[in-house]
């Protein structure tokens, strides 16, 4: 990836062209799950999305090992997309990016105005 690429984001563009293409020749139940762990796992998500490819990468590998299996998403994933894309991104109550901005606002507001903890 060149300097470029990384700016304007294209490689990001590129890759997710090929999730989405690798998602497409699913069974229709593994791809609605596919479709579940995205909307899960995007508010994890760093400002460019990046943190999450090499995840999305590994969950989609995963369908597509189980679908050339011949598994139901049920006996794979269970009963809880959203409790298995939490483990993915780091457990219940893991920090995201927002998190962590929020708190580095907070922190820069406290300073400004002369308060302990800032």
């Amino acid at each position: 990836m060149n300097f470029w690429e990384t700016v304007t984001g294209s490689d990001l563009t590129r890759e997710w062209k090929a999730f989405e293409a690798r998602a497409e020749a699913l069974p229709a139940d593994h791809r609605a799950a596919w479709e579940q762990i995205r909307i899960h796992i995007s508010p994890c998500s760093d400002f460019t999305g990046r943190n999450l490819m090499p995840i999305l990468d590994g969950a989609l590998g995963l369908l597509e090992e189980t679908a050339a299996d011949g598994q139901s998403v049920h006996e794979v994933l269970g009963d809880d997309i959203g409790g298995f894309c939490a483990a993915l991104t780091g457990g219940e109550g893991a920090r995201s990016q927002r998190d962590r901005w929020c708190e580095q606002l907070n922190r820069n507001v406290a300073k400004k105005l002369g308060r302990p903890g800032g």
